[in-house]
């Protein structure tokens, strides 16, 4: 009898440390977290987090909000930015002034009303076509879709079909980071009578996030931290300027 106890004991034993072996141990699943985030720089989906650490979505969106409110409290330089569903350390736009001694500064892109335009009706017509953003505009968009492009805030993402097969654009994953926004779900909702009322106020909205960018790059002490620098990545993640 003592044998069969002693022998479920180190079956138990083995089978705690195989567990252990295969998963990380919960002392350290901020840690890894930590590490997976700073080494990769963009943006990493919840799925993998999770995978890092052996846990569920849900435990790993658990120790990433742990991770961010330590962030927080200790005044830390980095922070971590949710980017629908997937998350990204970045370091505070209150800090631009003391990166750029040690980094050159990229190359700023500038944001026309034109193009600001555009941007808001993608996000909220996302996938369009160019025709379609034309048509609500009352003018030819190519060249502002062109340039959001070519600036990393919008891209194709499929053909429509029919004839022609026209290209659809949406919004990217930059335009979330640039201008602060966790998800497309965080924009109000619009009905069809409130389209001109709610793209007004996007394109308002937007502005203003743009603002407060450039003012944080000037170092005002209100400015909102809306526009980070990727872990290891210094380049591409500067504010947003406007004319």
């Amino acid at each position: 009898m003592e044998g069969q106890i002693m022998r479920r004991k180190l079956q138990g034993t083995d089978m705690k440390k195989q567990w252990e072996d295969e998963n990380c141990p919960e002392s350290d699943w901020e840690a890894v977290t930590e590490a997976v985030l700073f080494t990769m720089g963009g943006s990493v989906e919840l799925g993998q987090l999770a995978a890092a650490i052996g846990q569920s979505e849900e435990e790993a969106r658990h120790v990433v909000e742990s991770l961010q409110r330590r962030y927080e409290r200790e005044n830390r330089g980095m922070q971590i930015i949710e980017l629908e569903n997937a998350f990204q350390m970045c370091t505070k736009t209150r800090f631009y002034e003391n990166l750029i001694r040690v980094a050159s500064a990229p190359k700023k892109h500038v944001l026309t009303e034109v193009m600001l335009e555009t941007l808001s009706i993608i996000a909220y017509k996302q996938p369009v076509t160019k025709l379609e953003i034309s048509k609500i505009r009352g003018v030819s968009s190519d060249h502002a879709v062109n340039r959001l492009v070519e600036y990393g805030l919008a891209g194709e993402v499929g053909r429509l079909d029919a004839p022609g097969r026209p290209a659809l654009f949406a919004t990217t994953e930059e335009f979330l980071r640039r201008f602060g926004i966790g998800s497309m779900t965080d924009l109000p909702s619009m009905n069809p009578e409130q389209e001109e009322e709610i793209l007004q106020e996007v394109e308002e909205e937007l502005q203003i996030k743009l603002e407060e960018g450039k003012e944080a790059e000037n170092g005002l002490p209100e400015a909102e931290d809306i526009n980070p620098v990727a872990a290891g990545d210094f380049h591409g993640f500067l504010p947003v300027t406007v004319d």
